[in-house]
């Protein structure tokens, strides 16, 4: 039987069990808030977060687990250099390719949050799939989304895990074409709430579309200071993540089991 755990482990280097059942909380929040979004997909998409300083050792939701069902204790621990401990069925083969080469050949980034929710993932099928600055929301994405322009089918290949990480590179947000959105950081409340914004950044610029009226897009100048004023509230970020952890406390606190 593959060595798959959904335990706590022993500690890894500098970090302890007790970082990592925070972890397992905080991502069991992350599925619970976003499924409570309606941002999810049936039982598909994966988030993760990186256990061990070199970012080998992940955490990973079991594959087509509800978000809306996850706990602390259903979160997988993986280990990037080891395959067998993706095996036994437990493991999405696209999450072990994006999010097992994401977090191996980038440790900066300790959280990797996939969706395809519904108004990012119709930007990404456009032939210009940028989020263009229309407003505070959208400003924050000015010159700072990867795109990938080259949907191939199911990113379920070590190989096409490889390239999408080498996309990302030292971008903390991907554009996937045809496909959705992809969002890392250090840490799991500004995670959440950048791809909170990026879908509300998105569903702002359809609904601007959807007029036929020309787009007024603001100038480069005003997009990146505004986006430059966002990167300083970082403390935004985690406020509006702890605030939704709070409703599922009083609400759904199995999320922590």
């Amino acid at each position: 039987m593959p060595a798959v755990s959904n335990r706590t482990s022993p500690m890894k280097d500098n970090i302890t069990s007790a970082d990592e059942r925070q972890l397992r909380i905080d991502l069991a929040a992350t599925f619970r808030i976003i499924a409570r979004l309606g941002m999810h997909e049936a039982v598909a998409n994966h988030f993760s977060a990186a256990v061990s300083p070199d970012g080998r050792q992940f955490l990973l939701n079991p594959k087509w687990k509800h978000f809306s069902t996850i706990r602390a204790s259903d979160l997988l621990l993986l280990d990037a250099d080891d395959p067998a401990t993706a095996e036994g069925g437990l493991v999405d083969p696209t999450a072990w390719a994006i999010h097992g080469q994401i977090h191996k050949s980038n440790p900066s980034a300790r959280v990797v949050l996939h969706l395809h929710p519904i108004h990012a993932t119709t930007i990404a099928c456009l032939q210009n799939p940028a989020i263009l600055p229309i407003d505070q929301n959208t400003a924050r994405y000015f010159n700072r989304v990867a795109v990938d322009l080259h949907y191939g089918g199911m990113a379920d290949s070590v190989e096409e895990g490889a390239r999408l990480a080498g996309l990302l590179g030292n971008h903390s947000r991907l554009m996937m074409g045809n496909h959705g959105i992809l969002v890392a950081s250090d840490t799991i409340g500004v995670a959440f709430d950048d791809i909170y914004t990026m879908e509300r950044a998105c569903q702002i610029l359809t609904t601007a579309y959807a007029t036929g009226q020309p787009l007024s897009v603001l100038s480069d100048e005003v997009a990146e200071a505004t986006a430059l004023d966002w990167e300083g509230i970082r403390d935004f970020s985690i406020a509006h993540f702890e605030e939704m952890k709070r409703i599922l406390d009083r609400e759904e606190p199995d999320y922590a089991d």
